[in-house]
């Protein structure tokens, strides 16, 4: 029986644990940063503990200390979030060496699905359908050629430990094979102390669409559909949605079965995501597994029904799944935009600094998870990410338009924010159309005319 949660983690997510935590009649317990003391979720929760500096490293990455703090106010687990240590198996394991429940998969687990080269080999074995590539790690640029000649240009070179776009570079030819490699696996071994690289045959015009899936410790599985990802900027998402307008219910039903498949195949509990990458032709491969809850997962609750923070919890708790896949049926449609501290018309440079008034939009079917408050100050230490908006509706027009409604009533000043530049995309005909791939942010930006000037319906 879990009767106090430590979150590892900051910001909104933070917050949103904290109240599923509270609904549940469970104590939390907040850490943070002494850049983060005023923040929300230290004042929401029923304790908090400093753990170090602003950067991250001496505080949400520093894991003896989180252990440590953990212990001392005899926490029975920790809930990780998203970001940070969320993926981390030696974090897991070590959470598992000091009889702390890890709210999340197994360590083994986080290693063979957070490995993507390892990962690909083990979907491979399973019958689910990869992109065409490299089985094996690739560590060197000559013996990568080779490869690529074999899988056939354009070539995706990516990061075995790879994330949000990180050692990530896509290659159009031979000649500069060797300098792009050396740039994406420098960039992993910066970004993540790996240097394993494979490569991927590199799908033009692609979408991306994911699966949500729960598994508890008696062996049952669930897909709750589908969220489409597919804008985004730089490999980093702006909007999701669920059901997506790109795939038909035959697709849709053959993914939820992979994707099952795919989480059985390795033993999974908790939530987790198989992320998908679809061809213009509708052929759809596996691409990676997330071994966490996502930033988006509010999208799946609004058209489920479901309560995914609090199923992670009980999972963790030893207890099945309180629903089946047969309970499961998407109900209208839900879409989600990320609010940012960044100014879109200076290449979405962050914006931090003290937010001295916001309004948050309501109603039916309007939700907000953010740690904002007017006087809060954005630090520059994090991710820019400051708000999602969701809406849901009967269909995807009624959820565009609530959206817009949601958008233009929404409110922060003191800082810069994305909001002008999500409106204007609720408000193109290839958004409403639901023909945006994941190139469609860069199409719009490359044209000759202003950032937010995008075509409207």
């Amino acid at each position: 029986m879990i009767k106090k949660v430590l979150i590892a983690n900051r910001g909104e997510i933070a917050v949103r644990i904290i109240r599923a935590c509270r609904n549940m009649g469970i104590y939390s317990v907040a850490i943070y940063s002494k850049e983060d003391e005023n923040s929300l979720h230290t004042q929401l929760a029923d304790q908090r503990v400093c753990i170090g500096e602003g950067p991250a490293r001496e505080s949400y990455l520093n894991m003896d200390r989180i252990i440590s703090a953990a212990l001392n106010v005899d926490a029975d687990a920790i809930h990780p979030g998203f970001g940070f240590l969320s993926e981390n198996s030696a974090f897991a394991r070590k959470c598992r060496e000091n009889d702390l429940i890890f709210i999340g998969p197994d360590p083994d687990v986080i290693d063979r699905m957070g490995n993507k080269s390892q990962a690909r080999q083990t979907m491979m074995d399973a019958g689910v359908p990869v992109v065409p590539g490299t089985r094996e790690p690739v560590y060197e640029a000559e013996e990568g050629k080779k490869q690529a000649e074999l899988i056939g240009y354009p070539i995706m070179i990516k990061a075995s430990s790879g994330g949000g776009g990180k050692g990530m570079r896509i290659c159009a030819n031979e000649e500069e094979f060797e300098f792009q490699f050396n740039m994406a696996q420098r960039e992993s071994a910066n970004a993540f102390g790996d240097d394993t690289m494979y490569l991927e045959r590199f799908i033009e015009n692609p979408r991306h669409v994911e699966i949500q899936i729960m598994a508890d410790t008696h062996g049952n599985v669930v897909a709750l559909g589908e969220r489409d990802c597919s804008v985004q900027r730089n490999h980093q998402k702006l909007i999701e949605e669920s059901p997506s307008p790109a795939i038909h219910d035959a697709t849709r039903e053959k993914m939820n079965e992979y994707a099952v498949l795919a989480a059985k195949t390795v033993g999974y509990t908790n939530a987790g995501t198989i992320e998908y990458i679809v061809s213009p032709a509708g052929e759809f491969y596996f691409m990676e597994m997330n071994t966490r809850i996502q930033v988006e997962h509010g999208v799946t609750e609004m058209v489920t029904g479901t309560d995914l923070i609090i199923e992670q919890i009980r999972v963790a708790m030893g207890e099945a799944l309180s629903f089946s896949q047969e309970d499961i049926h998407l109900q209208g449609h839900a879409i989600e935009c990320r609010i940012n501290a960044e100014v879109p018309g200076l290449n979405f440079m962050p914006s931090p600094g003290v937010v001295q008034n916001i309004h948050l939009p309501a109603g039916n079917g309007v939700r907000v998870d953010t740690a904002l408050y007017t006087g809060y100050r954005i630090p520059a230490e994090y991710d820019s990410m400051i708000a999602k908006v969701i809406v849901h509706g009967p269909d995807r027009p009624a959820a565009i338009r609530k959206m817009l409604t949601a958008l233009d009533e929404m409110v922060i000043t003191g800082v810069d924010t994305n909001l002008d530049f999500q409106y204007q995309i609720m408000r193109s005909k290839v958004f409403a159309e639901g023909k945006a791939d994941t190139g469609f942010i860069e199409k719009f930006l490359n044209l000759k005319q202003p950032a937010l000037d995008v075509p409207e319906v």
